[in-house]
């Protein structure tokens, strides 16, 4: 076990401290010399900071105040990031309330199941959603079909901040749900029956005793969501353009134009606040996350109302107005890609989509993206990061699970992979591993395919990790005993007994890296030099911006991939834990 915990530290270091601290390096090494020139030029452009920038140059902040204040102020890159991130983060609670509601408050059929689809966003490729979001709310998508079948005039939400929030509420919301519903089933309904017989009414019984259980888990969704759609890439790069670029968008664009100190400056902004606002989550979920499942859950009410009262009918009503609202955001744009992949230019049935797919790939130009060599490569890919990420993410789950002194250090270190975009990984791999790192005289360089599959295995292992260690955490820990008392060295005890008792844990999470590695985008668009390490994202992103029809096509391809490792993970995975 020791040597499997150095070889994975030793891959660790290579595939991602040592790239990210490369960019690091570059923001502050310039010509060879240490220096903090390109963050002080940074942080005093306006295109940046907006009218921080002000404040940076030496102006008086009562001056940069009024002018943030005022109906023309700048709020630059760095501030329109955040301030779609905020945007997203209250209309992902928005909608993520409402479900959880519904999931911890209500029992129906199929209940068990709508709550596991809520796992479906960390699986779905965020480009193959854009794509979605394309075919539903583009000129000619379904919405305006809809509009125009009623007589109502067109809209046009393409390339619009609307547009970037309603696919980051697509993600996120589910998150939210998630966590909060777990958060609501952990109330004990003792504590509320004590507050009602004390004379609480329903309303007073809910924010004295529900609502302080339950608002802690909205605002560590709400933290998450901040700092995911804070580092948004694909959506803003698909749905919003250059002209709506977020930081992640600007730091790919510059290193486009070879201008790697300004993208690992700007990189290294991006990662300040996303860490900051990440560590303040986790002091904050530290003190507030529940522990531990309540003695009796509340009880869940029916779909039906048992009477026709007013209190009974209202909420009903509410749940089915989110349920049209919800249908447009999270099932629309999945049904648009479909169809628009399967409709012509006359709106009649037609496979022409396909058939362009076909025709590329026998046609195509060596330059062009051809359709099998991108699903031959996300397949391979795919399968080799999976290879690589699940006895890392075993590893690391078994060392986070033992008790000893630094174990939360050792957590923390394993776990930034989560914390840092890909862009920034993606970068570091590329300035280092792919362009050659000389050692001892030797210089070692890998291709970009290597180089992708060492960042989709960085990206994915983190999901192994939070899929297997819950399942190590609740073993009886007598069985291990007893094999140790038995004679079975420790690592036959991982091998024989507790690996054994968590495989569906195991398999959940290798299913969750092979998904991961399917439809990441933001390091192997950075990565991807040339036409044979396309993966199928980056082919779709090819097409989005020439044809939707192929576009559809491919996302429709990559859907079944997906759709598959999804059920996976539900099968194999059960009621595990963690993600």
């Amino acid at each position: 076990m020791t040597a499997l915990a150095v070889v994975t530290s030793a891959v660790l270091v290579a595939a991602f401290y040592y790239p990210v601290g490369t960019v690091l390096i570059e923001a502050v090494v310039v010509d060879g010399a240490p220096t903090l020139a390109v963050f002080a030029e940074l942080l005093r452009d306006p295109f940046y900071f907006g009218e921080f920038a002000r404040l940076f140059a030496g102006e008086s902040p009562v001056a940069v105040a009024r002018a943030l204040l005022s109906p023309d102020r700048r709020l630059g890159i760095v501030g329109f990031t955040a301030y779609q991130a905020a945007l997203s983060t209250v209309a992902s609670v928005a909608l993520g309330l409402p479900a959880a509601y519904l999931l911890a408050r209500f029992e129906f059929p199929g209940r068990r199941t709508l709550r596991s689809l809520t796992i479906v966003p960390f699986v779905l490729p965020s480009i193959m959603v854009a794509v979605g979001f394309v075919a539903t709310f583009g000129t000619n998508g379904t919405l305006n079909a809809v509009l125009a079948a009623v007589g109502l005039p067109p809209v046009d939400l393409m390339f619009t901040l609307e547009a970037i929030v309603i696919a980051h509420a697509f993600y996120n919301a589910p998150l939210v749900a998630r966590v909060t519903t777990a958060a609501w089933e952990s109330v004990d309904a003792s504590a509320v029956e004590t507050a009602r017989s004390l004379g609480a009414g329903p309303v007073r019984a809910f924010f004295d005793v529900v609502a302080p259980q339950v608002y802690p888990a909205v605002l560590t969704g709400a933290a998450l969501t901040f700092v995911f759609t804070f580092g948004t890439f694909p959506i803003v790069l698909a749905l919003g353009g250059f002209q709506l670029a977020t930081v992640e968008v600007f730091v790919y664009r510059l290193v486009r134009d070879l201008s790697y100190a300004e993208a690992a400056a700007l990189a290294i902004v991006e990662l300040v606040i996303s860490l900051g606002v990440l560590l303040a989550y986790l002091r904050y979920e530290a003190k507030n996350t529940v522990s531990s499942r309540g003695v009796r859950p509340l009880p869940r009410k029916s779909l039906t109302p048992s009477a026709p009262s007013l209190r009974e009918v209202v909420p009903r009503l509410g749940l089915a107005a989110y349920a049209v609202v919800a249908g447009l955001v999270f099932v629309a744009p999945i049904a648009s890609m479909v169809l628009a992949s399967v409709m012509g230019g006359d709106g009649a049935l037609t496979l022409d989509h396909y058939r362009f797919l076909l025709d590329r790939q026998q046609t195509g130009a060596a330059f062009q993206v051809r359709p099998w060599p991108a699903i031959r490569n996300s397949l391979t890919f795919a399968s080799a990061a999976t290879l690589l990420a699940l006895p890392m993410g075993v590893v690391v789950a078994v060392l986070t699970t033992r008790r000893y002194r630094g174990r939360k250090l050792v957590d923390a270190a394993a776990m930034a992979p989560l914390a840092v975009s890909g862009i920034i990984v993606g970068l570091g791999l590329l300035r280092g591993l792919v362009f050659g790192v000389e050692i001892a005289g030797w210089r070692f360089a890998a291709t970009g395919a290597v180089a992708i599959v060492v960042s989709h295995a960085v990206a994915g292992y983190p999901f192994v990790v939070r899929t297997v260690a819950p399942g190590l955490e609740g073993l009886d820990r007598s069985l291990i005993e007893s094999a140790r008392a038995l004679g079975a060295s420790r690592a036959r005890v991982i091998r024989d007994v507790e690996l054994p008792l968590v495989w569906p844990g195991v398999v959940a999470g290798a299913a969750f890296a092979f998904a991961i590695s399917i439809g990441e985008f933001t390091a192997t668009v950075v990565l991807a030099t040339g036409a044979d390490a396309y993966t199928m994202p980056v082919a779709i992103e090819r097409f989005i911006g020439r044809r939707l029809g192929p576009a559809t096509a491919m996302g429709v391809v990559l859907l079944v991939v997906t759709g598959l490792s999804f059920v996976v993970i539900e099968r194999l995975g059960g009621e595990h834990r963690g993600f």
